[in-house]
Formats: C-alpha cells, structure tokens, sequence
C-alpha cells in the first residue's frame, strides 16, 4: 500500500521515533492472526498520526476504525492527561484481542472502545473533538465526515486514511471502490469550511483543519 519504494521506505524508518514493544507486538500479532493485516497503520504512518496528536495535544479524540488498537495507541500519545479517546469499530470478532492490547498500555485507561456501527454510535456521544481520525469503511467516508464536522472544534484536525487509494486515484477507469474514494476526496477540495491536504504516507492521508 505504500506509494515508495522499500529501500526509501527503510530510510524513512531510520530517521524516525522507534516504536514501542507494544506496538511491535501488536503489528506481529495482527500479521499473524487477523485477515487483511495491511489494514493496520503500522510503524512509519504511526508516527505520523502521534507526532500530529502530540502538535495539537487533544484533549478529545475520535477514531472511527479500531481494527486492533495500533492507531488507537499511536493517536492516544498525544493526550492530555485528563483527555479521552473514543474509538468505534463494529467487528466483534476482534474485541479480546483489542481489549488485551489496551490493557497492556499505560494509556488504556484513557480510552473508550465502543462496538457497533459508528452511524449510530456517533451520535451517543456528547463531546467536542479535537482531532478526529476515520478509518473505516471507505464507502462511508463522506457520511462519518457529515457526522462529525459539527462536533469538531474549530482549530481541530480531521484525518482520513486511504485517500490514494494505492494510486488507483489516477485512474481515468475507475472501479466502484475508487470512485467512492474520489468522491470524497472531491468533496473535501469543495469544502470552503477547512483547510487541507493530502500527505503521501503510505496509502495517502487527508489532513482536513476545521476554521
């Protein structure tokens, strides 16, 4: 999924914050035991998403997408100590193992894990947010972008994962799933409401900044 190549991408390691043992073992654990592991963040797009966490120091952050924790855990670096991330995901299938992973952090206790579809879970929550990250199922992107603009702070960040799409973005033909992909991205572009661009980390962020 990465848009550089592996030796680049070695070099970009090298000169970048090491991670964690937990966050190791999680990237081991989820390539080892969960269909589709690509989907995790991993090392490098990590220490993107907690170096912007860090910049703004939220003291609420939303993530819709938990897949096992990894992002969760990079993004909850950069919390207030009083702050609280809410992370939304609908597979149960994963829940042991996420919970167990939260456990094992110091920043567990900081984090609400909440099961179910985010359409509707969104709306249980009665925050404001400073930094928000969607990662989930990418057809739905423009509607969890709608439901949760308002309860974005002004100031705060809006980050969306896959936006490139593995490049396919490019593509004149593009099948259903790019298309959904381009759509959003169009969307945004249109949005006079933030500021924004898209970073070339791995699979393509759009780092969306409310007014």
């Amino acid at each position: 999924m990465s848009l550089i190549n592996e030796e680049m991408q070695q070099l970009l390691l090298n000169y970048c914050e090491p991670e964690s043992e937990l966050l190791k073992k999680i990237d081991r654990e989820t390539n080892l035991k969960v269909l589709m592991p690509r989907m995790l963040s991993g090392h490098y797009q990590g220490r993107v998403l907690s170096m912007l966490s860090k910049m703004i120091g939220p003291g609420r952050i939303l993530e819709i997408g938990t897949f096992t924790g990894y992002a969760t855990l990079c993004l909850a670096e950069g919390l207030t100590a009083d702050g609280l991330l809410y992370t939304l995901d609908i597979n149960e299938e994963l829940e042991e193992m996420v919970r167990g992973n939260f456990a094992q952090s110091p920043l567990g206790q900081q984090i609400k894990y909440i099961l179910g579809n985010a359409t509707e879970t969104i709306g249980q929550l009665d925050e404001t947010f400073d930094l928000v990250f969607i990662d989930a199922d990418k057809k739905n992107n423009g509607t969890y972008y709608d439901l949760i603009f308002d309860r974005v702070r002004p100031g705060g960040l809006i980050i969306v994962d896959n936006v490139l799409w593995s490049g396919k973005v490019l593509n004149t033909t593009q099948d259903k799933d790019t298309k959904n992909i381009t759509t959003f991205n169009d969307k945004i572009a249109a949005d006079d409401r933030v500021e924004k661009l898209i970073l070339p980390v791995r699979d393509g962020l759009f780092i969306i900044r409310k007014k």
